[in-house]
């Protein structure tokens, strides 16, 4: 079974982030973040960002979302996401959980995507009603679980709702990377220009594999957060071996890199599978995710060959890593074509 396309948490670590690991495995170090490593991180995020943020790093995406918000919703407050992410689908409840009960309010949008307008008419829906909870925060992801990014101008668009309405503004970055990278902008014009409070950013999905950082652009949400991840058993005791591989990926450009080539990896799969009867691309290809609707006999024939990932409602999803090479996407399309009846392959010489 080939995991090429299952997920790109199945990659390994990339050799920048190996390294790194490798380098901080040298002598004995402060313990609990207070190593020179973990304050080299934090110094990055904020040249990476050029603003002085808070940042703390975790053992996962799921604690770095539910921790964040935590940070501002209460057990009587609502956040606003939507309806297809991660944080309603797959996080077990630990959003409610870690801010005491408060309540997911679901959203539909095209392509994974939220407008203005439809988060506007959920939060005004009950504005005042005190036997409803009360909207405190609106949770965006970025890229979306469809594979698509919010621009600049749709995160403001966005923050300029939170701001009339006293929201504060959450990403769920787990794919940031690949956002920032498929509209080739810096990393501040997605966030704390575009009036993001907290970032959950990702490293596991880009090269890395051990940690996730929260990045607060409004320090002032941050006060106790120490604790917080403390009382959640998300203080690492040897805090450096989650921090290490961030100076080197953020200030050396590779965290970047990679997230082109994995882009680049998803382009050139979608390319290759014009023209195929019966597959059909279900969202537009704008980080590294290919979304496919597939006749059944294809899907039989090709799931006993290839791991890729069924998404309910949404067709099978395909996700491209910083590893995925030309000659996987090739092998893939290969196997599309043979089974789909068509001609495909011709599209990636």
């Amino acid at each position: 079974m080939n995991h090429s396309f299952a997920s790109d948490n199945a990659a390994p670590l990339c050799p920048e982030a190996l390294r790194a690991l490798e380098t901080a495995n040298q002598g004995a170090a402060p313990s609990y973040g207070d190593d020179a490593v973990t304050e080299r991180a934090v110094e990055a995020f904020k040249e990476l960002f050029e603003t002085d943020c808070a940042v703390y790093f975790v053992s996962t995406g799921t604690a770095a979302n539910a921790l964040a918000l935590s940070a501002f919703c209460r057990s009587h407050h609502a956040i606003v996401c939507h309806e297809g992410a991660h944080l309603q689908t797959d996080e077990c409840g630990a959003p409610e959980f870690f801010t005491g009960g408060a309540k997911l309010l679901l959203v539909g949008g095209a392509h994974g995507k939220l407008g203005p307008g439809a988060v506007e008419a959920v939060v005004r829906r009950r504005a005042g009603d005190v036997h409803f909870s009360k909207p405190a925060a609106l949770s965006l992801t970025q890229s979306t679980e469809a594979g698509t990014v919010y621009t600049g101008e749709e995160v403001a668009a966005l923050a300029e709702v939170c701001r009339a309405h006293g929201l504060r503004l959450h990403v769920d970055g787990a794919r940031f990377a690949n956002a920032v990278a498929s509209l080739d902008v810096p990393p501040r014009t997605l966030t704390w220009e575009a009036g993001v409070d907290v970032l959950s950013f990702g490293g596991s999905k880009n090269g890395m594999g051990l940690s996730e950082a929260v990045v607060f652009f409004d320090r002032d949400l941050a006060k106790d957060f120490e604790y917080r991840r403390k009382q959640a058993g998300q203080l690492s005791s040897k805090m450096r071996f989650l921090s290490a591989p961030w100076p080197r990926m953020l200030l050396e450009g590779h965290w970047l890199r990679y997230a082109r080539h994995a882009n680049a990896a998803a382009a050139r799969l979608a390319l290759g599978l014009r023209g195929l009867p019966g597959v059909r691309v279900l969202h537009p290809i704008e980080a590294n995710a290919v979304f496919l609707d597939l006749p059944e006999e294809v899907h039989e024939g090709l799931s006993r060959a290839w791991a890729y990932h069924p998404f309910e409602g949404s067709g099978h999803r395909f996700m491209c890593s910083w590893q995925t090479t030309d000659a996987e996407v090739q092998a893939l399309v290969t196997d599309l074509g043979r089974l789909a009846g068509g001609e495909a392959a011709h599209h990636m010489r």
